[in-house]
């Protein structure tokens, strides 16, 4: 495959030509699995491993490479190994607080074009969710489309109930509804993948992200297990994240159920999300208005009148909270960890000397 074919357009050309590195091959990584990489170039996909000098010299490892991103690589035994050097820098990333109660944020795929966001129609669906994905996919720069898996669950007047309903959220992005049992909505789907085009699968565990993989893909290649019936929740079939490449030339990537999907620095993704609430906070009385409680504040006086919706407004101000919260945290312990890390490198200079 040339690499234009892998998604290497003129954004990444003209990256290439600043970075100057005429040593080294770009190779797009394809799989992140236990801290193993596949690359794979316009000859093959090969195991790959990251050079110590790059392990070493990253700061985090939101640096370290991620499915759909671009590398530096060498290849050696008969080009059965590459050595990664280095990456290109992303044009798109989706990332999010890591889980559990670290305070750090992780960047889950790289250089994607659409992000599907899927929801089933049983006990999944949840819009304050999607409108979370929304602001990720948003502040990463990447286009969203929201899927609706299983809508042959649903009657047709509860399927456009759960249609308004996102709409009312203030989300106006393409909705498809979409069921593998009776393939209503799946061509409309295919309709949307084009060659050269990356494309990443999102949601929660069991909504049916790797079952219509296999769908697309024309095969069952990868395993699928079923939902809970008391709660619609499923287990993480998927385990890592691989890129795939569709007999179209579309590449799609799935991705594990997400179960905490928290923000951090996402101010660009709220405000094109929550545009709506953006542009009422321009007639506010105060220039430093909280919406929350004082007089002449054009966002409360929507959401009294019932132009604005209440939970789409709530949702608002929860993620605001918790992005200030995170991000307070998050530069706290950055700060901490570069005190360490000096007093690491300031220990080994003694030694040294010795």
């Amino acid at each position: 495959m040339e690499l234009k074919e892998l998604g290497f357009n003129e954004w990444f050309q003209q990256r290439l030509n600043e970075y100057g590195n005429t040593i080294c091959q770009i190779a797009r990584v394809t799989n992140v699995s236990r801290g193993g990489y596949l690359v794979r170039s316009k000859d093959d996909e090969v195991l790959s491993e990251l050079a110590g000098e790059f392990a070493f010299s990253v700061e985090s490892k939101v640096e370290y490479p991620v499915v759909g991103d671009w590398a530096f690589v060498r290849y050696y035994n008969d080009s059965t190994l590459a050595i990664i050097y280095d990456l290109l820098p992303r044009k798109t990333i989706l990332r999010r607080k890591v889980a559990d109660k670290a305070v750090d944020y992780q960047v889950i795929v790289a250089n994607v074009d659409i992000a599907f966001i899927i929801q089933s129609c049983d006990l999944n669906f949840n819009p304050r969710r999607l409108e979370r994905y929304m602001v990720m996919a948003k502040d990463g720069q990447v286009d969203p489309v929201i899927l609706l898996s299983k809508s042959d669950l649903v009657s047709p007047r509860e399927l456009e109930s759960k249609i308004s309903e996102i709409r009312n959220s203030g989300i106006n992005c393409k909705v498809i509804a979409y069921s593998v049992e009776t393939g209503s909505g799946l061509s409309e789907i295919q309709l949307l993948l084009q060659p050269g085009m990356t494309y990443c699968l999102l949601g929660s565990s069991g909504v049916g992200k790797t079952t219509l993989l296999n769908h697309l893909i024309g095969r069952e290649e990868f395993e699928v297990t079923p939902v809970r019936e008391k709660d619609s929740k499923g287990r993480h079939t998927t385990s890592g994240r691989q890129l795939v490449v569709l007999d179209n030339g579309a590449m799609l990537i799935d991705n594990p159920g997400m179960r905490e999907l928290g923000n951090i620095d996402i101010e660009s993704g709220i405000d094109e999300h929550f545009s709506d609430i953006i542009e009422l906070s321009g007639s506010c009385r105060f220039s430093d208005c909280t919406h929350t409680h004082e007089a002449g504040c054009s966002v409360l006086e929507a959401v009294r009148s019932g132009s604005l919706s209440e939970a789409h407004y709530q949702n608002y101000l929860k993620l605001i909270k918790e992005t200030e919260y995170n991000q307070m945290s998050y530069l706290e312990k950055r700060r901490k960890n570069r005190k360490f890390g000096q007093y690491v490198k300031s220990v080994m200079k003694r030694r040294k000397k010795k």
